[in-house]
């Protein structure tokens, strides 16, 4: 079955799941990527006629991750819509099997994501000067990617992936205490990873929770568990101690999602 029969086949279905058990599920659709003109197509049946609550992708095809420019298309008709982007990663061609005995979810999966993330955000900055000077909580001249969407509400998995390993890669002077404790100002790389999401799937650590709140903050977390692969209890009960107020831990099993989604309504 090729990419777009499949595309449609597993929409209608979802579609069908929330029809049927209504107030239980909701649609984040399927897209035929790296076929543009069928992912457009896609969109508008999603949206307009299935009223999907979102979109689902994986991080790259083949060896271009989402921020690729040709992919532009597709995220400025995303953006139009002011549409959720949901991301789960992948093990790229460029990067299958490399260590012996691994499996892609224990690195290749988080580095991917960190990857598409940093597609969205790279303002060109790091290509004159070295990383270790540039303020990623003060905006570029050159726009990024995720200046060209400001309507698009991204949600990554896994706490960002290798994000927070990354942060003053990223981020440089702007991942400082002061930095970090001010108002990034609009459309710098701080800035965007503040109004991305990130699920705590095969996250809901206390290291790895604690980090994510210091960089974005807790309203921007929401709960993910990457049930089937993993039971959703594993998530609940590792957030019960990941040092989370009980307002807090309430915002990010429940609230923030509502939040979210109630803004596509």
């Amino acid at each position: 079955m090729n990419a777009r029969a499949f595309a449609r086949e597993t929409n209608e279905y979802g579609a069908r799941q929330v029809s049927d058990h209504k107030g239980r599920f909701g649609l984040f659709a399927v897209l035929p990527l790296p076929d543009i003109d069928a992912t457009l197509r896609e969109v508008e049946y999603a949206f307009d006629t299935l009223r999907a609550d979102g979109v689902g992708l994986l991080t790259s095809y083949g060896n271009r991750w989402l921020g690729d420019k040709d992919f532009e298309p597709v995220f400025d008709e995303l953006n139009r819509r002011k549409a959720i982007v949901y991301s789960h990663p992948v093990d790229a061609p460029c990067c299958v099997n490399l260590l012996a005995e691994t499996g892609p979810q224990t690195v290749e999966w988080n580095t991917d994501t960190s990857r598409a993330i940093w597609s969205f955000i790279n303002d060109g900055m790091s290509a004159a000067t070295s990383g270790s000077l540039v303020a990623g909580n003060v905006a570029s001249s050159a726009p990024s990617r995720a200046t060209r969407y400001p309507d698009i509400r991204f949600v990554w998995s896994h706490a960002g992936g290798s994000l927070l390993g990354l942060v003053s890669r990223f981020l440089g002077r702007g991942a400082a205490a002061d930095s970090l404790a001010s108002t990034p100002q609009p459309n710098s790389r701080l800035h965007h990873l503040r109004r991305f999401y990130y699920d705590t799937a095969a996250s809901a650590n206390p290291v790895q929770m604690q980090a994510l709140k210091s960089l974005v903050g807790s309203s921007q977390i929401v709960f993910g568990s990457d049930f089937p692969f993993a039971s959703a209890m594993v998530a609940v009960q590792g957030l019960q101690t990941s040092g989370f107020s009980a307002e807090e831990l309430r915002a990010v099993e429940r609230q923030n999602a509502l939040k979210l989604l109630s803004r596509t309504a």
